[in-house]
């Protein structure tokens, strides 16, 4: 299956991208989105992020020519900070890129028998395998809750601790079957896959998305240049609503509760809203692409 960059036109024309300024791919994939950015890139240049050594690899390839100007660093994106003082634009696509879910090896997917990984950097010890077999029930039913917001959490958990008692529980395929097993059949004959929820939660705690999210969020006002902005690909619920909750306190005034002030005597935001609402994606990209049903992309941009 080819890679497709998820709402390619919408998250470029949202950065405002400058011929010669500093810009920040924290999600690289397969460079999609940063072949755009370099495209328009002169005397500029372009830091990209990736867990994903591969990815890395492939879009040095992919993205040859533009090698004056873009620098690859293998580190997770809310660490941006470190390499990068100030930038103009920084882009986030928070998806699983395709090449992930459709290499078998990568434990990704439902679709495929395969050893339960599903780590964005292989060189990182914490995988699936170990989460399934070593959490606590507990520990477990609070990621399928929280991260999957899945109604049987509590149930999966249990017949999970039940079951790697007896062995250890290492395929994706031993695990569906286990999930399948605590859920009615009114669930099991719903649209979608029945695992679906419980793999997103089993991901999201092997390379601790959220918290990664919510560290970088915190970090952007410090490093982004007057008039820069941040714009962010979503593809679920738990994503969007940290992203929608801080792009609203940047952009609320500073007005002081206990106080009462003149319209003019309030401090104004830092930033403002490219889009207030949520962008998604079209029907043709849709059609052509069904993983970007879901996506949703917020940007903001700095103001002072």
């Amino acid at each position: 299956m080819n890679h497709y960059s998820v709402m390619l036109k919408q998250s470029i024309d949202a950065l405002e991208i400058k011929p010669d300024g500093i810009y920040i791919d924290g999600t690289l994939g397969r460079g999609g989105h940063s072949r755009e950015i370099l495209k328009r890139l002169d005397k500029g240049h372009l830091y990209t992020f990736d867990l994903d050594s591969q990815a890395i690899e492939e879009s040095k390839e992919n993205l040859a020519e533009y090698l004056d100007k873009v620098t690859f660093i293998h580190d997770n994106y809310k660490n941006f900070d470190l390499y990068v003082d100030k930038a103009d634009g920084i882009l986030l696509d928070l998806g699983v890129s395709s090449p992930q879910f459709d290499q078998e090896e990568r434990g990704f997917s439902y679709r495929f028998d395969s050893r339960l990984d599903m780590r964005m950097d292989d060189s990182q010890d914490l995988d699936a395998c170990k989460v399934v077999n070593e959490y606590s029930e507990k520990e477990l039913s609070r990621i399928f809750e929280e991260y999957g917001e899945c109604r049987f959490a509590r149930k999966v958990a249990a017949r999970i601790v039940e079951r790697r008692q007896e062995k250890a529980i290492e395929t994706t395929f031993e695990l569906i079957e286990i999930i399948k097993s605590c859920l009615p059949e009114r669930e099991l004959n719903k649209k979608g896959h029945p695992a679906k929820q419980y793999f997103q939660a089993l991901r999201i705690a092997v390379n601790h998305e959220l918290d990664s999210l919510e560290e970088f969020l915190n970090k952007i006002d410090k490093h982004l240049n007057v008039k820069g902005t941040v714009v962010i690909i979503s593809f679920h619920s738990l994503e969007d609503r940290i992203i929608k909750n801080r792009f609203r306190e940047l952009c609320t005034d500073k007005d002081d509760k206990n106080l009462i002030l003149k319209q003019d005597e309030i401090e104004k935001a830092d930033f403002e809203y490219i889009n207030r609402k949520p962008l998604i994606a079209d029907e043709k990209e849709i059609s052509e692409n069904s993983r970007s049903k879901s996506a949703k992309l917020r940007a903001v941009r700095k103001v002072k």
